[in-house]
């Protein structure tokens, strides 16, 4: 019996279900099913026993290929300043727009106004973003 269209739906499914639902698990062993389907269009004469052995190498196959290969580069890069605006400003040099008194004061950044904590300074001083303490940048003044 010849079960070409089985695997074929079968990988169907499970790549449908990968769609649907979260994780990139069932796409390599609906991969796998469709690779025994494909196997099948050249080896038509291939028992179940024998099919069933291959699926199992092809899912084990890419499941490993894919932890291994791909989901070192998924992960995001712990030094990413992505989403954590704050922390790209470190280095960058800005203009007070109020004077820091008592430690505090404003900073002009693009077109906002952040809190800056330094040495007391007048307005209109050049400060350097050495670094963050959460929304407030911690400055100093810059040569």
């Amino acid at each position: 019996m010849n079960f070409v269209h089985v695997w074929w739906i079968a990988a169907l499914l499970l790549i449908t279900a990968e769609i649907v639902l979260p994780g990139f698990f069932l796409l390599w062993i609906g991969l796998a099913a469709a690779g025994v389907g494909s196997l099948l269009l050249l080896f038509p004469g291939m028992n179940l026993l024998t099919q069933v052995v291959i699926f199992v190498v092809l899912a084990f196959t890419a499941c490993i290929g894919y932890w291994r290969l791909a989901r070192g580069s998924l992960r995001p890069d712990p030094r990413s300043t992505l989403n954590r605006r704050a922390e790209q400003l470190i280095g960058q040099r800005y203009v007070l727009d109020t004077a820091i008194e008592n430690g505090r004061g404003k900073a002009r950044v693009g077109d906002s106004l952040w809190l800056v904590a330094g040495p007391d300074l007048p307005a209109g001083a050049r400060v350097a973003v050495v670094s963050v303490d959460g929304s407030t940048l911690n400055v100093q003044a810059a040569e």
